[in-house]
């Protein structure tokens, strides 16, 4: 936006106002994740919890920090990897299908947060 109101020298004077969005926390990151999860009938074993928290907590914060964007694309891969995972099985049950598994973090996440079980 800056470079933007930065293109014509009279433009960023028409803008009294600015307003700055904070980027959401981890818990709160968490949290839309849950409900984004709950309303597509998966939820999120507490490992898997705990290993979003080390992923979300390691992301910088940047101007470019997506928010709940992030966190929606970052449920969008698991369900994706989710689905390859239980392609490999031969029979998943309810709970195989509807549970997220610290393995369908994106690659290069830390699947078990350090000091966690599996």
């Amino acid at each position: 936006m800056d470079r933007f109101l930065e293109s014509n020298p009279g433009l960023a004077s028409r803008f009294s106002r600015h307003v700055v969005f904070e980027s959401y926390s981890t818990d709160e990151l968490l949290s839309i994740m849950a409900e984004q999860a709950t309303t597509a009938g998966y939820v999120c074993a507490p490992p898997t919890v705990e290993a979003l928290r080390v992923h979300l907590d390691g992301l910088p914060r940047t101007k470019s920090f997506g928010n709940a964007r992030l966190a929606r694309q970052l449920l969008e891969t698991m369900m994706t990897r989710q689905a390859g995972r239980l392609a490999a099985m031969a029979a998943p049950d309810l709970e195989a299908l509807t549970t997220l598994l610290p393995d369908d973090l994106p690659e290069g996440a830390p699947a078990v947060p350090p000091g966690a079980a599996r």
